[in-house]
């Protein structure tokens, strides 16, 4: 393991392996969704200033995730493409109530990125 990863589901394992804390995703769903709110809010309103806001709160709430709550750093530093797409597949998963399966499915693969030690960074 490397680090670099061709593709999403390449990706996944490592992802999910960064957001095992239930807190970290809790916080993660609560960022994309209010993200979501005030971009669309931003566009429907003209206003560019809530773009900016969507981008700090979705950000912000998942960042505090991974400093305070999972101590490692966001993958997006790195792979910020990737992570943007892993996110929004960890919120469909979340809706759907499939992520704890999804975890428990991916395991040994997660397993694998955690005893490597690879990081984001």
């Amino acid at each position: 393991m490397n680090g670099q990863f061709s593709s999403l589901d390449e990706f996944w394992p490592f992802y999910l392996s960064q957001h095992l804390n239930p807190t970290t995703r809790r916080l993660h769903f609560a960022g994309t969704t209010l993200g979501l709110i005030l971009a669309s809010a931003a566009f429907f309103l003209l206003e560019p200033l809530l773009l900016a806001a969507a981008l700090a709160a979705a950000y912000g709430l998942a960042w505090i995730g991974h400093f305070f709550y999972e101590r490692n750093s966001p993958a997006t530093f790195k792979y910020p493409l990737l992570s943007l797409r892993a996110d929004f597949r960890m919120y469909a998963l979340t809706w759907t109530r499939g992520l704890d399966e999804e975890i428990r499915k991916k395991t040994p693969e997660i397993r694998s990125f955690r005893a490597s030690g690879l990081t984001p960074e």
